[in-house]
């Protein structure tokens, strides 16, 4: 499989001509819907769910297909049994690869704000993207799609989070709103200059790939 950061949040998921579009959110550049196969999207926060422009790929694709929670699901209604309602625990086959759901919740921002529900993928039991939430799957995986920062994080939960998980890479996502300084900054945290963790970290520059 390869691995393609396309943005924020969003990544796409190859495997010969199947192409999973994780989070396709207001944030990256609506190209990346053309030509998928599937689309997954963890939960409906504006930067990891657009329904105006997944309508219109559905729209201009009529054998484009969605998985997603049920809050995100009754947003798209009108789309027959092309929209899928799943949550946690769900074994699914999308677009040809075996994919799992974990988690109900995205983080808690702050006690006083509503929380909506998010859960996380497990692709062809090797990637992992957890959306706005440190879910741990409870399930070997080989790449994490860490959620570097976030309103909801500090950089001490991301390094637990991924200590826990134990991946054999991870890969940033969820970074849109640092500047390079603050890149760099959280990759010496999670690299070396940090306190260790037994993954290796990198960050994929948006439109950049890396075989899995």
């Amino acid at each position: 499989m390869e691995l393609t950061k396309q943005g924020h949040a969003c990544v796409v998921v190859t495997d010969g001509d199947r192409r999973l579009v994780i989070d396709p959110g207001g944030w990256t550049d609506p190209g990346v819907l053309d030509g998928a196969t599937a689309v997954l999207v963890t939960h409906e926060h504006p930067d990891h769910f657009a329904g105006d422009r997944l309508r219109a790929a559905l729209d201009a694709d009529p054998a484009l297909e969605v998985w997603t929670n049920p809050s995100v699901a009754g947003q798209l209604q009108g789309l027959g049994g092309r929209v899928h309602a799943v949550g946690d625990g769900d074994a699914l086959t999308v677009a040809g690869l075996d994919v799992t759901v974990h988690g109900e919740w995205h983080a808690v921002v702050h006690p006083e704000l509503p929380r909506v529900p998010n859960v996380g993928f497990v692709v062809g039991g090797e990637v992992f993207h957890p959306g706005d939430a440190f879910t741990v799957p409870g399930t070997p995986v080989s790449t994490l799609l860490l959620p570097v920062h976030a309103p909801w994080s500090k950089i001490a939960e991301v390094i637990d989070y991924v200590r826990e998980v134990g991946a054999d890479q991870a890969y940033a996502v969820h970074d849109g709103l640092l500047n390079d300084t603050g890149l760099g900054l959280v990759g010496g945290l999670l690299g070396e200059r940090g306190p260790g963790t037994p993954t290796p970290y990198a960050r994929l520059a948006p439109g950049e790939s890396v075989e899995l």
